[in-house]
């Protein structure tokens, strides 16, 4: 936007130069890697639009395009909409995630998914922003207002949650929902007491999980001993096979052998067709975005807007980081989305909103703009 100045008054104007343009471009950098992998990671990819793997592949850049214009549109949020949006939409996909336990559709044993026409969604992936959002809200809101139950919301709406996500099942978002929750009570100052006894049954919660839970057994003991031709070994093969500049775009042979290739293990598709060094670029990009983010929300006088807006970008990393350490076979496999480059609608529209939520906490934005 070269023809802005700061003397342009305009709305577009102010909003460009309040964003931090930095994070936003990061974010631009991951959809447009997105947009090249959606096209890597098609096997058989053929130009007749009838064909499946076209079809797919059009909608999933077709998502990223949404994707990209929702992150900007809720980027220009104040601080009362960005609550009100959140609240509306935590409702919503709230009843929605309770929904799918009584008409999801069912894949692989789970009920994770509704189908739309033409796509399935996964509520529980929108929920995640809006919850984050609402959760910092009522916890800001107890400090602000004596009295106000807001620790007890936050905490209560949390476990109706994760009571709902267990039964769908789907471990790695209750993961992802307690990770978020205990990092914002820790950023509310937590006495360290509680985030002990918080360790302490998290550390149960996985031994009962994986004597449980035959899906978590089966994976843990998959990482441990993982046999010839598991998907992890197939993994390391690809990054293998793609050394350090990779075989090419369209060369890579993993995605014919690996069910989630477009995925779970969309990063070691990467790692064959464009190599080392492009794989490194993916994760500084992370990094910086989150490094930024983290940066920006420590200066931030705003007890709500450092609350939210640090619950949105350790989701945003530790989702990162769960999708990059499990197809590296540094963690068991876990199908968890890299986001903005992983294939799914739902995922990249979720993401942009999460992410179109943090660039309007991170505004400069005049003080006297209430919260």
């Amino acid at each position: 936007m070269a023809g802005l100045n700061r003397a342009d008054n305009s709305f577009v104007g102010k909003w460009w130069w309040s964003v931090d343009r930095v994070t936003l471009m990061g974010l631009a950098v991951l959809l447009g890697v997105g947009y090249v992998l959606a096209l890597a990671a098609m096997p058989g990819f053929s130009t007749r639009l009838s064909d499946p793997h076209t079809i797919a592949m059009i909608k999933q850049i077709l998502f990223l395009g949404m994707g990209g214009g929702v992150m900007v549109a809720l980027s220009m949020l104040n601080l009362r909409q960005v609550k009100l949006t959140a609240l509306g939409m935590g409702i919503v996909f709230f009843l929605l995630t309770g929904f799918t336990l009584v008409h999801g559709t069912d894949v692989d044993g789970a009920h994770r998914w509704l189908a739309l026409p033409g796509i399935t969604m996964q509520p529980s992936e929108f929920l995640r922003p809006a919850y984050i959002i609402v959760s910092g809200w009522c916890i800001a809101e107890a400090r602000r207002t004596p009295g106000f139950p807001g620790k007890r919301a936050a905490l209560g709406v949390f476990l109706l949650t994760a009571m709902m996500l267990k039964m769908q099942p789907d471990i790695g978002m209750t993961f992802l929902f307690t990770m978020i929750v205990l990092a914002q009570f820790y950023l509310d100052g937590l006495d360290m007491k509680w985030l002990a006894m918080a360790g302490v049954l998290f550390l149960l919660a996985a031994i009962y999980a994986f004597l449980f839970i035959t899906h978590v057994h089966t994976r843990v003991m998959m990482f441990i001993n993982p046999p010839p031709g598991s998907q992890a070994q197939t993994a390391l093969q690809a990054f293998g096979n793609g050394g350090v500049w990779g075989r090419g775009p369209g060369e890579g042979q993993v995605k014919n052998w690996l069910p989630d290739a477009r995925a779970d293990f969309v990063f070691a598709v990467a790692g064959e067709e464009f190599g080392l060094f492009f794989c490194a670029f993916i994760i500084l990009v992370f990094a910086a975005i989150v490094l930024r983010a983290m940066v920006r929300l420590l200066a931030e006088n705003n007890l709500f807007v450092m609350l939210a807006g640090g619950g949105l970008v350790i989701a945003f990393g530790l989702q990162a980081f769960v999708n990059m350490a499990s197809a590296l076979s540094l963690i068991p496999t876990k199908g968890m989305t890299l986001p903005f480059i992983s294939y799914g609608g739902s995922s990249a529209l979720a993401t942009s909103i999460q992410m179109g939520f943090l660039l309007a906490l991170t505004r400069k934005r005049p003080k006297a703009e209430l919260s």
